[in-house]
């Protein structure tokens, strides 16, 4: 063997060594979140290899947390305010969807960081608030400026949704979602003037940080976040959240899937299940073109009280 055919060994082994750490923190079917009345299924379909830019993490608090362990040791140190908070995850799960710019497989190392920091965060948030709160990202947005290149910031939508259909999210400049109405047969735009979305994760600081002085930012500060609420969800509604990957998928004459597909699609499919949802959606994205970014969705659906649609 040559030394560059060596060399290329090496690099093909470290490649495969970093895929398999990388495919490690994919939402494996039972992380996915249970809920009455609720039922999520989602997709990543990664441009090159197995993994990209694109991330994606669900939080079913009931599953991957002990409520009733932290709800006793709340009440018992005194703190009712964290428990009430933490009784109120029962009937909630957050999802995040998130994209790193650039779709090559190292790209996948971002949104590893992003994932182990996200999730610790969300432990030290449950410890104080019992809730997730804003300032989980306040935190990862000042992390992620000091310590990232300005080219790889990160778009990010977070939302939470409750089995009353509820819906609560922060966008950081990610493509708001979209809702398509059972009742009315068509989609319904989300987004006016009081829906509010901030700069990408990384790119500026917080007006708010207390150490605003160790560091400088060309690009002044963003205003703290804020939650946005959506209540339109009613039974047999579609929730669709997405990357840019799927909204700007186009075909070779220019038309986008979501213009010209989207619609007619979620119409045909709108009494099947969230995960067969998912399943003709990526079927319609492929044969409509070839991707040229990474992309990635998540259907919720509210179904009739008692059911899930699994």
């Amino acid at each position: 063997m040559s030394q560059i055919e060596r060399h290329l060994h090496k690099l093909k082994s470290e490649l495969e060594n970093f895929e398999d750490i990388a495919m490690r923190i994919k939402p494996e079917a039972g992380d996915v979140p249970k809920l009455n009345g609720i039922g999520i299924a989602g997709k990543s379909i990664p441009l090159i290899g197995k993994v990209g830019g694109d991330h994606l993490i669900y939080l079913d608090f009931k599953k991957r947390y002990d409520l009733d362990a932290r709800i006793r040791q709340a009440a018992a140190s005194g703190r009712t305010d964290v428990a009430k908070a933490l009784e109120r995850n029962r009937n909630r799960a957050g999802i995040l969807v998130a994209d790193v710019a650039g779709h090559r497989l190292t790209d996948a190392a971002q949104a590893a960081m992003l994932h182990q920091a996200f999730l610790l965060g969300v432990l030290y948030e449950l410890d104080s608030f019992g809730t997730v709160t804003t300032k989980l990202f306040e935190n990862l947005n000042t992390r992620f400026y000091q310590t990232s290149s300005f080219r790889k910031y990160i778009t990010m939508i977070y939302g939470e949704i409750s089995e009353n259909g509820l819906f609560r999210f922060l966008s950081a400049a990610h493509p708001f979602p979209i809702v398509f109405s059972n009742r009315n047969d068509k989609i319904v735009r989300v987004g006016n003037y009081k829906t509010i979305t901030f700069p990408p994760i990384g790119t500026m600081p917080s007006r708010d940080d207390v150490d605003y002085r160790q560091h400088s930012s060309p690009l002044g500060r963003k205003a703290g976040y804020t939650v946005n609420e959506l209540t339109l969800m009613g039974h047999g509604d579609i929730l669709l959240l997405f990357t840019d990957g799927f909204v700007d998928h186009e075909n070779k004459t220019g038309h986008r899937f979501e213009d010209v597909r989207l619609e007619d699609v979620l119409r045909t499919a709108k009494n099947e299940k969230p995960a067969d949802i998912v399943n003709i959606l990526e079927k319609e994205l492929l044969s409509f073109a070839l991707p040229d970014d990474d992309i990635t969705f998540v259907v919720v659906k509210r179904c009739m009280a008692g059911k899930n649609q699994d």
